[in-house]
């Protein structure tokens, strides 16, 4: 039995017809001379299985069922967009510091250039 699945792809006139169609025959299975226990146990597993899924329909699409489903699927949406921001975040600071310790080490190059340049401007000047 697949109660796993989303139950808005149940069909609900699909599911009251094989209820019925399992009610009928597990009658059958009793009536026929003999009785026919195997066919009958068939039919209460299927009935079984279709009035779980029955459930299920009427549950979702009659008592707010839709409604809780949506409400997670948000909520879900909701904590992977918060996830993604924080990386994003992350990424962002991480790439801040890599241009940080960037203008640093340019500004240091730039610094000692400098100082040679002035003293070989010194040098040239005595």
């Amino acid at each position: 039995m697949d109660t796993q699945k989303d139950a808005d792809i149940i069909s609900g006139p699909m599911t009251a017809a094989l209820i019925g169609y399992s009610g009928v025959f597990m009658r059958y299975a009793l009536a026929v001379t003999p009785k026919n226990y195997l066919l009958f146990g068939c039919h209460v597993v299927n009935f079984s299985a279709q009035c779980t899924q029955g459930y299920r329909y009427v549950n979702y699409h009659y008592m707010g069922g839709s409604q809780k489903v949506l409400e997670k699927r948000a909520k879900e949406g909701l904590k992977g967009a918060e996830g993604g921001l924080e990386q994003a975040k992350m990424s962002f600071d991480q790439a801040a510091d890599q241009a940080e310790k960037g203008l640093q080490q340019g500004y240091k190059k730039v610094e000692g250039s400098v100082k040679e340049a002035m003293g070989q401007v010194e040098k040239a000047v005595r």
